[in-house]
C-alpha cells in the first residue's frame, strides 16, 4: 500500500502532482485558520466566522487530492484531464482565498452585495462553484465511457462516488440560488438560514467521491475474485447512499438531522452499519488474504 501510494506521486502525472500540492496547502490553510480561531475567538456558525475559511479549506483541500487521485485511475485524454482537473485547482484556490478573505475583512462571503468588492467577491465565488461544476461533468463523462476503468469494483467506486460529487455540486448550486434569491428579496438573514439547511445534504454526498474508491482500492489488496471485492464495494455504496438519501430528503424539507423522525434516523443508522461492515470486511480480507503478486 505504501508503494502504490509513493508511486502515486513519483509516477503521476503532473496535473497530478499540482493537485496533490495544492489540495496540502488548502489543507494547510484550513488548520492554520482552526487556530486562529482557537486564538480569536468569536462564533463558530453564522455567516461571519472562522468556520467558512477552516472547513472549505480542508474540504477543498481533501476534495482537490482526492479527485486527482481517482481520476489517476481513469482512462482518459491526456489534454481533457489536464483542463478538467485544472480547472477544479483553479476554482478550488479562488474559493478558499476568497473566503478566507472575507473573513479576514470580518464580512460575509456570500450573499453579500454591500459594497462592490463585496458584489466581485460574491460573483468571482459563483463562477469559481461553475468551473468545479464543468470538471466534474467532464470526468464524469470520462469515467462512463467503456473500458475507463479496468477493475469492476474500481469502477462503481469511480462512477459512484463521482455521480454524488456532482449531487454535491448540483446541491451547492441551490445554495447559492436560494440564497441570492433572498438577498434580491431584502432578507439577506433568510438567505443564511435557507442556504444552511442544505448543507447536511452537501457535506454527505461530496465525500463519496473519497470514501468509496479508497474502499475498492483497499480491496485490491486482498486475494480475493474481482466478483468479491465488487460485491463488497456495491455493499458500500448502498450503505454510504441510504443516509444521503435520508438526509438530502430532509434538507429538502427544512427538517435539521437532530429533529429527524426517528424512522429516519434508523434507516439512516442501518445504512452507516452497512458501510461499516463494507470497510470491516475490506481490512479483514487484506489482512487475512493479502495478495503476494503486487
Amino acid at each position: 500500500m505504501e508503494r502504490d501510494l509513493a508511486s502515486a506521486w513519483s509516477g503521476g502525472r503532473r496535473v497530478e502532482r499540482v493537485a496533490y500540492l495544492v489540495g496540502a496547502v488548502l489543507f494547510a490553510a484550513g488548520v492554520v485558520h482552526f487556530g486562529v480561531f482557537l486564538v480569536d475567538g468569536g462564533p463558530w456558525e453564522g455567516p461571519v466566522s472562522w468556520r467558512k475559511p477552516v472547513t472549505f479549506g480542508v474540504s477543498f483541500g481533501v476534495t482537490v487530492a482526492t479527485v486527482a487521485w481517482v481520476v489517476s485511475r481513469v482512462r482518459m485524454g491526456e489534454r481533457v484531464r489536464v483542463v478538467a482537473l485544472g480547472l477544479l485547482v483553479v476554482a478550488s484556490v479562488v474559493e478558499v482565498g476568497l473566503i478566507s478573505v472575507q473573513a479576514w475583512r470580518g464580512v460575509p462571503s456570500h450573499f453579500n452585495f454591500e459594497s462592490g468588492v463585496d458584489s466581485t467577491i460574491s460573483m468571482a465565488l459563483a463562477a469559481g462553484g461553475a468551473m468545479i461544476v464543468v470538471s466534474a461533468v467532464v470526468l464524469l463523462v470520462a469515467a462512463f465511457r467503456r473500458g475507463a476503468v479496468e477493475a469492476a469494483g474500481m469502477r462503481v467506486a469511480v462512477r459512484a462516488g463521482l455521480v454524488l460529487f456532482f449531487c454535491a455540486l448540483a446541491v451547492g448550486a441551490a445554495m447559492i440560488a436560494r440564497g441570492s434569491i433572498a438577498v434580491r428579496g431584502g432578507d439577506p438573514q433568510l438567505a443564511y438560514t435557507t442556504a444552511g439547511g442544505l448543507k447536511p445534504a452537501h457535506a454527505m454526498a461530496m465525500h463519496a467521491v473519497l470514501v468509496l474508491p479508497v474502499l475498492a482500492w483497499v480491496l485490491g489488496f486482498a486475494r480475493w475474485p474481482e466478483i468479491a471485492r465488487l460485491r463488497v464495494v456495491q455493499l458500500a455504496l448502498v450503505g454510504y447512499a441510504v443516509p444521503t438519501v435520508v438526509v438530502g430528503v430532509e434538507s429538502a424539507v427544512g427538517i435539521p438531522p437532530s429533529a429527524a423522525p426517528v424512522l429516519a434516523d434508523v434507516v439512516a443508522v442501518l445504512g452507516f452499519a452497512l458501510l461499516a461492515l463494507a470497510g470491516v470486511l475490506a481490512v479483514w480480507g487484506v489482512a487475512r488474504f493479502p495478495r503476494r503478486d503486487i
